[in-house]
């Protein structure tokens, strides 16, 4: 029976690697390292790593609703500070940026694109990029290597602006609306994030316009 059943499990297909690499970040919710797994995976994501943090944000929040805010603060810390890292890779060690985006992550598509957005709003695109889930890592490489477009200021505060509003909108969530926004979180998040993307583009253009 024991050997069947071992038969049975090696004929299973094994999951991808993006698969382990997310259920190895939601583990770390049930250890005692949880805060500090979410910032060192925050600051990866931003430079190199493929599974977003709000993965394991939305994990701590639903243990402990009332660290939300903390969570998501740490969160945005981690990730500007790794946006800050990927932005020297970009700009001290360009080939290894340019692999990073192209070879591991495949990305590529996406690189004239940003390098086109940034010679046109480039604090914009990375507040639209640090808010939403167009991939964060590619803007932040890019910046580096087009920094005659993109000083380390612009990425900071646009970043600062995006992932803290991005974090704190998902532990806002949970806060006040607990396990049934967790469901919708996990089915509607790009959706949910994308309008509120609007609303703030929206409230730029007003700003830019009437003030």
């Amino acid at each position: 029976m024991i050997d069947e059943t071992i038969s049975a499990q090696a004929s299973l297909p094994k999951p991808n690697v993006v698969k382990r690499l997310y259920h190895w970040v939601l583990h770390w919710a049930e250890t005692p390292y949880g805060l500090i797994a979410l910032v060192c995976i925050a600051f990866a994501e931003s430079s190199f790593f493929p599974i977003p943090p709000d993965v394991l944000l939305i994990a701590l929040c639903m243990g402990a609703p009332k660290r939300s805010f903390k969570f998501a603060l740490w969160c945005a810390l981690g990730s500007i500070s790794g946006g800050v890292m990927g932005y020297y890779i970009g700009y001290l060690a360009e080939p290894f940026g340019r692999w990073i985006i192209f070879d591991l992550l495949h990305y590529g598509a996406a690189w004239d694109k940003v390098a086109q957005l940034y010679g046109q709003n480039a604090f914009l695109s990375i507040v639209t990029a640090a808010f939403t889930p167009i991939p964060y890592k590619v803007f932040t490489i890019a910046a580096g290597v087009f920094h005659d477009k993109v000083d380390l200021l612009t990425l900071v505060s646009a970043s600062a602006i995006g992932r803290t509003g991005r974090f704190m909108l998902v532990a806002g969530c949970i806060y006040y609306f607990g396990p049934p926004i967790k469901r919708l979180l996990d089915k509607y998040l790009e959706i949910f994030t994308l309008i509120f993307m609007v609303l703030l583009i929206g409230g730029f253009v007003l700003i830019k316009h009437f003030l």
